[in-house]
């Protein structure tokens, strides 16, 4: 859910944000942009580009689509020199995150190959964010089902905020979060216990919801798979670096921060 106010026009009335929707990777992508002084029809431009950043990321990366680099890649059908450059460079990130998160994030853990699948969608929704940073443009949000960047804000003195859905009351949130750069959250709300425990094998969930903040969504996307999967484990992860911040919902519906989140009563 989000919150983000209008933007300031030029004889102080407020400029409506430009909003976009387009549906890949397997959710709904919604877009925000408060356009300040940049011309419309570019930022439709922009927009349109943005959404063409996502879908080649879900071209390279589903594990879904059996003709995907990636899907090749873990049949080893390919090597990893032969897949698209993007494809060595996300799992470096995976790498990363996986030292950073404690081992609870382990894309080579996955049943049926190396699957970035954890990692990619903040990715992806990150790049599609850079490509809105135009000269004028006083913000923007990309919310790419519930991993969020954003840069700037959509009002004057005013902050995005976001809505972190309650994990079992449908029609409610578990809080309000403002956000000044990435947001992500997984659960088990929507597709039920399907995380794998990377040093057991099993199937297996340590909390109900877990958000993560910081300045990378790509990371950020990482180590709420992470604490997903690991709870309080991972959590402690979390709070080791600087920057993130994590909230955790744990399965019998108490819960946990790392502090730092700003939570908005």
């Amino acid at each position: 859910m989000i919150r983000p106010g209008a933007a300031p026009g030029k004889a102080g009335r407020p400029t409506p944000l430009i909003a976009r929707t387009c549906r890949v990777m397997g959710t709904v992508v919604s877009f925000a942009v408060a356009p300040g002084d940049a011309p419309e029809a570019v930022v439709h431009d922009r927009l349109d580009a943005a959404c063409a950043v996502l879908g080649q990321a879900d071209a390279t990366f589903s594990v879904w689509d059996p003709g995907s680099p990636v899907s090749r890649l873990r049949r080893n059908e390919i090597a990893l020199s032969a897949a698209p450059p993007e494809v060595a460079d996300v799992l470096q990130l995976c790498d990363k995150a996986r030292i950073l998160s404690r081992g609870w994030f382990d894309p080579w853990a996955m049943p049926g190959g190396v699957d970035p699948t954890g990692l990619v969608k903040g990715w992806a929704v990150e790049r599609a964010l850079d490509v809105l940073r135009l000269e004028g443009v006083t913000g923007a949000l990309v919310n790419g089902g519930g991993d969020l960047a954003a840069f700037g804000c959509p009002a004057a003195g005013r902050a995005w905020r976001i809505g972190i859905r309650h994990p079992w009351r449908h029609d409610a949130l578990a809080c309000v979060i403002r956000i000044q750069a990435a947001v992500a959250t997984s659960g088990t709300y929507e597709r039920g216990p399907h995380l794998v425990d990377p040093f057991t094998g099993r199937t297996g969930n340590r909390a109900a919801s877990a958000t993560v903040t910081g300045p990378s969504l790509t990371l950020a996307d990482a180590l709420a798979t992470a604490v997903a999967a690991g709870g309080d484990d991972a959590m402690a992860a979390v709070a080791a670096l600087d920057g993130y911040a994590g909230y955790l919902i744990r399965p019998d519906g108490s819960e946990a921060d790392t502090g730092g989140i700003q939570f908005v009563s």
